[in-house]
């Protein structure tokens, strides 16, 4: 069995961010994450949030949930945005598919990750979907240190 690292796990999923990640990371300024040929540059600082919702089988409520997440693309230093629930891949044990959704949020640098955090759209998502969720589990990740 392969086993993979954190950092492993979130490059990929920030890899298939997709189209969405390859425009606006195009134009963004990135510092010691250069990409390799035909990969698309993203941007150094990532916020991935994974949440449990109290109802997981409630379709409504994820509908919700998502909803209120798509709102966070509207925050000035998020530069890009991915929301997606499990993937119906196939289970082995280093995958975790019991949360109900996520969400990675791509920032420029740290303080574009902490304007993020006070700035009203988020807060106005915390207070209208808080009550959804029995759990919510956040990766923040920046470049590693090259050698």
């Amino acid at each position: 069995m392969t086993t993979h690292s954190r950092r492993e796990v979130i490059t990929a999923a920030a890899a298939l961010a997709g189209a969405g990640v390859a425009a606006q990371a195009a134009s963004a300024a990135t510092s010691g994450n250069a990409g390799t040929a035909g990969k698309a540059t993203i941007p150094p600082v990532v916020h991935h949030v994974f949440f449990w919702l109290k109802n997981p089988k409630s379709k409504d409520d994820l509908a919700r949930l998502l909803t209120g997440l798509r709102t966070l693309g509207g925050i000035e230093t998020v530069k890009a945005i991915h929301i997606g629930v499990p993937a119906e891949t196939e289970q082995r044990g280093v995958v975790d598919s019991s949360y109900s959704a996520s969400e990675i949020l791509f920032f420029d640098d740290v303080a574009g990750q902490n304007a993020y955090q006070v700035h009203p759209i988020h807060k106005k998502f915390v207070a209208d979907c808080e009550h959804l969720w029995e759990r919510v589990v956040v990766y923040d990740v920046k470049p590693a240190p090259t050698p």
